[in-house]
């Protein structure tokens, strides 16, 4: 005797469970820290380059990028070999073969047979090598002018110097986002993720295995402590009047 099977309304609700989409960590938690911070200081610094009420917070920032750059920096030394400099060279080192490659190609076969994702990545590598270098000519020149060396050396030039790499620097940053949305676009996958979620989609293994969290809330807390000892070394805090008086009092403090 065949029996009919009950129905279970429970069994008949429930949902397939979602697979997890693989994916794999690619960049660090202090890489990402910095990216972020050195973003927010670049964007905090230009908004406040004009009128002395804001100056001494345009310095400090200015003082915090270049803090970061020489982290970057010792981080990519010392750190693991993902996150080192290094990549970035070889990268940019493949410049000259891909541009000769580029240069021979004649007919619309040769030009479809260049490896066009290396250009894209060589262009990458360029502005990320731009952005770090550029801080160091707007920190020697910002350091000059806060502490108006053009007074002794003649002329405003230095001030025009720093406002011009801090022109350049936003043209970099523009051409960077503007070449991360096109090859987002042209490869179909968001390229900025990464440097939210320190992982792409994809199965693999890590290319990251320590995530070191612990290096990235301690670059947090050294920026937020300098800014903060910034802040008690002037009278009126970071937003200020920007007085003269005022100015040289906080140097003096330091």
């Amino acid at each position: 005797m065949q029996t009919t099977p009950s129905f279970d309304p429970v069994s008949a609700t429930a949902q397939p469970a979602t697979a997890q989409t693989p994916s794999r960590r690619v960049t660090d938690a202090p890489t990402r820290m910095f990216h972020w911070l050195f973003a927010l200081c670049f964007v905090g610094a230009y908004a406040t380059t004009d009128g002395e009420h804001w100056r001494l917070l345009h310095v400090t920032l200015g003082y915090t990028m270049a803090g970061l750059l020489g982290f970057r920096v010792l981080y990519g030394i010392f750190g693991p070999r993902t996150s080192g400099l290094g990549l970035l060279w070889r990268k940019l080192a493949g410049a000259p073969a891909w541009l000769r490659t580029l240069s021979q190609a004649r007919s619309a076969s040769q030009v479809s047979q260049v490896n066009w994702r290396q250009g894209q990545n060589l262009l990458m590598a360029l502005a990320v090598l731009l952005l770090l270098v550029l801080v160091v000519p707007i920190t020697l020149s910002g350091y000059a002018t806060y502490n108006d060396w053009g007074d002794v050396l003649g002329g405003d030039w230095i001030e025009e110097v720093h406002e011009f790499f801090g022109e350049a620097m936003l043209f970099v940053v523009l051409a960077h986002l503007a070449l991360i949305a096109s090859l987002s676009m042209l490869r179909r996958k968001n390229q900025a993720l990464p440097m939210v979620t320190g992982r792409v989609e994809g199965p693999g293994p890590n290319l990251v295995q320590k995530n070191r969290t612990w290096l990235a809330a301690a670059l947090l807390l050294a920026v937020l402590a300098f800014g903060a000892w910034e802040w008690q070394q002037s009278p009126n805090g970071l937003i200020a009047s920007g007085t003269t008086s005022e100015r040289s009092r906080h140097h003096d403090d330091d």
